[in-house]
């Protein structure tokens, strides 16, 4: 796929009424991006296949499957390797960031009947069940189960002891802020490492989305004028 197609069809993809959007698709096609050779339909077909293995359509299932059997994994070594949030290098690498192998279970849930929203602590992503919603999965961490009360302690974990906690970081969050998120997480590496030509296909595709704000737009343009 070219990146003129893997564009036009991420567009598609996030203009889609926002409990429709495919985060399996648009992550592919950001990945595509940085590999316009990128199969998206191939790897589309990937993920079938992974649902396909789960004899168990439950959960407990999906989980054991995918996470607790270590089948994948949170990638704590190299955890800044902009290839964590490439959805398809996921499935290749078999290990990711939270939000990528939160998306992964998202997705592969879906087609076997087990809904799991997402869920973004600050500094961390994980998944909570839509039938019992006191019930809540971190994939970068093997699957392990949490409650309400495990999620404060990884929240401190993950940000220190004494930062704030508020109660609305355990309502899920809608489709597009998820593809909002995985770009930002890209934007961020690709700033830090000062690698211009990421940034400028990160930031066209930011600003595709609904929430794209003035700022981006401007980033974008001040991206783009140095080729103009």
């Amino acid at each position: 796929m070219g990146t003129g197609d893997a564009f036009e069809r991420f567009v598609a993809a996030v203009e889609r009424p926002p409990e429709a959007l495919p985060l399996d698709e648009a992550g592919l096609c950001i990945a595509a991006h940085a590999d316009p050779a990128l199969d998206v339909d191939g790897y589309l077909g990937r993920l079938d296949d992974l649902a396909a293995e789960i004899r168990t359509p439950t959960l407990d299932g999906l989980v054991r499957h995918l996470y607790s059997s270590g089948r994948f994994s949170g990638n704590s070594d190299d955890y800044y390797d902009p290839r964590n949030s490439f959805l398809n290098e996921v499935l290749d690498r078999r290990v990711g960031i939270p939000i990528t192998l939160a998306v992964l279970g998202m997705e592969v849930g879906r087609r076997i009947g087990v809904p799991v929203w997402g869920v973004g602590l600050p500094g961390h992503f994980i998944v909570r069940d839509k039938v019992d919603p006191r019930v809540f999965i971190d994939p970068f961490h093997g699957g392990r189960q949490l409650t309400a009360t495990g999620c404060r302690a990884l929240h401190r974990a993950t940000v220190g002891a004494g930062a704030p906690w508020d109660e609305a970081y355990l309502e899920p969050v809608g489709r597009p802020a998820i593809v909002t998120r995985m770009l930002a997480n890209l934007r961020n590496i690709y700033e830090r490492r000062a690698d211009l030509d990421s940034l400028r296909w990160v930031m066209r595709l930011v600003c595709t989305l609904p929430d794209a704000t003035d700022a981006d737009r401007h980033l974008f343009a001040r991206l783009m004028a140095p080729l103009n």
